[in-house]
């Protein structure tokens, strides 16, 4: 990248305001609500078109075609092919240990659990076919001649080898696949090469990966030093109590907080190495974002979850102060998660924490566009329409496994 690239516009700009974004989630938290969920489909066809509307790579939009009634029925097919063959093979897992065959009942579990991990390595892959073969640009879209069966079996004999060694080797996997599926994609007549190199992620995994070993060490010295301290003049009981403290604060401190951060930094420079290695064409992509960025990120959208879920709580607080007695003897008998305040209330809190969502998806591409950078030329010429396949049906696996495409 030359010093003019640098200074230059960049190429990839977002465009919209959370404001309008809200005239859009709104409505659509609603009408998801008063359908019982059905209308979520819909919501999300819409949530997209305006996403990838105001997203313009090189002073032209994007423009999502995909539908609604795509991602229902990708949605319908996964719950017959698959939801509700796992049901029932739990049902037949029952009656294997009642008639007193747990070892085949075992190998029922392992097969089970092999097919759903081949399932969510495919649900990550068809989703990315699925999106970009819906993505325009210039009347151009994007897509996959593979069906993604083959890295269904990829994620997880790559996973079962980073575990071996208790996951040390996780960067490897999850890089290595990263840039398995980008390489099967295309965008116009271009394939996408990926060949980003997991050792440079090594320093920020173990950094995630030992922590726990040195926080539990830190709390067992810092616990064998105060009760010696204890032993040798001072109450050992009251010491005891200290050190009991002191290791729930540090274990806390160290789940919420810690762990959180150092996890952000891993995924900070996993995306930063992964996407500076793609290619389409003459064109080179980076990703900006740092780790102080990727921290104000998250912080801000748990105060958006906190402020939601405020709001969430207060028609309870308010069925509650309303009479106390009342709702007491509700609970005493039952009645009080029957009741119509109750499940109105239920109904009235799904909405904040709902539309709270909304805000945090639209932050994340903004998040995401803000941050990708992409340089080299574009030969106008030589774009022509993909070739691949498109998708007939929307993301089914990936709702059902509840990942996400990139």
């Amino acid at each position: 990248m030359t010093d003019n690239e640098a200074k230059a516009p960049s190429a990839v700009t977002f465009h919209g305001s959370w404001t309008d974004f809200a005239k859009i989630a709104l409505p659509n938290v609603l009408l998801t609500l008063v359908t019982l969920g059905f209308y979520r489909f819909w919501a999300t066809t819409r949530e997209r078109q305006y996403l990838w509307g105001q997203t313009r790579f090189i002073d032209e939009p994007l423009e999502w075609t995909g539908r609604g009634l795509e991602l229902f029925i990708g949605f319908i097919m996964v719950f017959f092919v698959i939801v509700i063959p796992i049901v029932l093979i739990q049902f037949v897992l029952q009656g294997m240990l009642l008639q007193g065959q747990p070892a085949a009942a075992a190998v029922l579990v392992i097969l089970l659990f092999l097919l759903i991990f081949y399932l969510v390595g495919l649900a990550y892959f068809r989703a990315l076919r699925y999106r970009l073969s819906r993505t325009y640009w210039r009347g151009i879209r994007g897509g996959s001649d593979n069906q993604g069966w083959s890295y269904g079996w990829s994620y997880i004999w790559r996973n079962v080898v980073a575990a071996i060694p208790l996951y040390l080797l996780y960067p490897w996997a999850s890089m290595s696949l990263w840039n398995e599926r980008w390489n099967k994609m295309s965008f116009g007549p271009y394939r996408f090469e990926s060949s980003a190199d997991w050792k440079a992620l090594m320093k920020r995994y173990l950094l995630f990966y030992l922590f726990p070993f040195l926080l539990f060490g830190g709390a067992f010295i810092l616990g064998f030093t105060m009760a010696v301290s204890g032993n040798s003049g001072g109450d050992p009981f009251a010491a005891g109590g200290a050190i009991v403290a002191v290791m729930v604060v540090l274990a806390v401190l160290g789940l919420y907080i810690v762990m959180p951060i150092a996890a952000l930094l891993y995924y900070s420079k996993f995306m930063r190495v992964a996407i500076s290695a793609l290619r389409l064409g003459d064109l080179e992509f980076a990703f900006t974002a740092r780790s102080p960025d990727w921290i104000l990120f998250w912080l801000a959208n748990l105060a958006i979850y906190a402020i939601a879920y405020g709001f969430a709580v207060m028609p309870f607080a308010l069925l509650v102060t309303a009479d106390i007695a009342q709702f007491a003897q509700q609970i005493e008998t039952g009645e009080s998660f029957l009741s119509a305040g109750v499940m109105i209330g239920v109904l009235l809190a799904i909405i904040p924490i709902a539309f709270a969502t909304s805000i945090v998806r639209y932050r994340s591409w903004k998040f995401f566009v803000t941050h990708t950078e992409a340089y080299g030329e574009v030969n106008l010429d030589q774009m022509t329409q993909s070739e691949t396949q498109a998708s007939s049906h929307g993301e089914g696996l990936l709702d059902a496994f509840d990942v996400g495409a990139i």
